[in-house]
């Protein structure tokens, strides 16, 4: 569940990291199904309220990777904080083992303000007791040769990048099934 960066902004879908997630599913032959829940530009407010959406797949497991919109917008940090937590309690409230992945933001938003929005993804996943992801753009940011013109966005080899840093995170809690 995210935002352009799970949706593959810019890419086709098979592209998307959720698509490269699937297939080292289906290599290793695990009986899980990855659905990519992302739409660019979503924020948690989005989030929170497509959660209804989400929760009608029936899901054992969501990856949480939402807040990037949020702090490149410049939302109140508070207001975050508590939209990830109501869809971290929803989630949980309905059973659902969730991860949730850590943002940050670039260097002109701050160091303040960066280092307050970073705080707030692993404050949450020790308070909830979740499992936490350190930053969904681990080795793809800031790399010119993994993203689009953009500069924000990973093209076809940073979403592969993200897939396979973030399967092998998530391949113990899928095995534990």
């Amino acid at each position: 569940m995210g935002d352009s960066l799970t949706a593959g902004y810019g890419l086709s879908e098979e592209n998307a990291y959720p698509a490269h997630i699937q297939r080292f599913i289906e290599k290793d032959q695990l009986d899980w199904t990855a659905i990519n829940a992302g739409i660019s530009g979503d924020t948690t407010k989005g989030g929170l309220h497509r959660l209804n959406w989400v929760l009608r797949s029936s899901p054992t497991v969501v990856f949480v990777a939402l807040g990037s919109n949020d702090g490149l917008r410049g939302t109140d940090l508070s207001y975050t904080r508590t939209n990830l937590k109501q869809i971290i309690v929803e989630l949980k409230k309905a059973k659902i083992k969730v991860v949730l992945s850590g943002m940050q933001l670039p260097a002109n938003y701050g160091e303040s303000y960066r280092k307050k929005f970073k705080e707030i993804f692993p404050r949450l996943a020790r308070k909830y007791k979740i499992a936490f992801y350190l930053f969904l753009l681990d080795g793809v940011a800031l790399k010119p040769e993994l993203n689009l013109a953009d500069g924000l966005h990973p093209n076809e080899k940073g979403q592969e990048i993200i897939a396979e840093k973030v399967y092998e995170f998530l391949k113990p809690i899928l095995k534990k099934r």
